[in-house]
């Protein structure tokens, strides 16, 4: 009995492993963030390895991610990354919704909840592991484009309005 089940187990295993996830991979920048912000390099650099895999049109896979179920784990993790924040769709969004997520990134960052924990596990993505001074100057980059929004714009157009 016990190896009828494991037979079966193996051959779900094996079938699963024909059903795959879209990839996120269309990398279009059409409306990213650096087309209407400056990016430092520094920043540019923190953002490829922390935050892009997640919020943005370009993920880059680990190998695992070849293995069902982890792609379907990593899918539901990019696209719920993508619905909260997508930095290459960022300037399509109204001048509120793009103060408010760098407030939310400044907010994130400062709390340690961003990147996740989950993104990091036993070394995963070790350059991930953000240092103070990189969490510092993704929150001055964020700050800077929020006061520059902010000199910009009259203060009631920043408000996000609830639906």
């Amino acid at each position: 009995m016990l190896k009828k089940i494991l037979i079966g187990l193996g051959v779900v295993l094996v079938a699963i492993q024909l059903i795959r996830p879209e990839r996120n991979l269309s990398d279009d920048r059409t409306y990213d963030v650096s087309t209407k912000y400056a990016v430092p390099e520094d920043v540019k650099q923190i953002l490829a390895v922390a935050c892009n895999d997640c919020h943005s049109n370009k993920t880059e896979y680990p190998w695992y991610a070849n293995i069902q179920p982890v792609a379907w784990f990593l899918d539901h993790h990019v696209t719920d990354g993508k619905r909260h924040l997508n930095f290459s769709n960022f300037t399509s969004r109204s001048v509120a919704y793009q103060n408010h997520k760098f407030e939310e990134t400044i907010e994130m960052v400062k709390e340690g909840e961003m990147p996740l924990a989950s993104y990091t596990y036993l070394g995963l993505h070790a350059g991930a592991n953000l240092t103070e001074l990189q969490k510092q100057s993704l929150l001055n980059w964020a700050q800077a484009n929020m006061d520059s929004l902010k000199a910009q714009y009259p203060a009631d157009s920043l408000v996000m309005r609830r639906k």
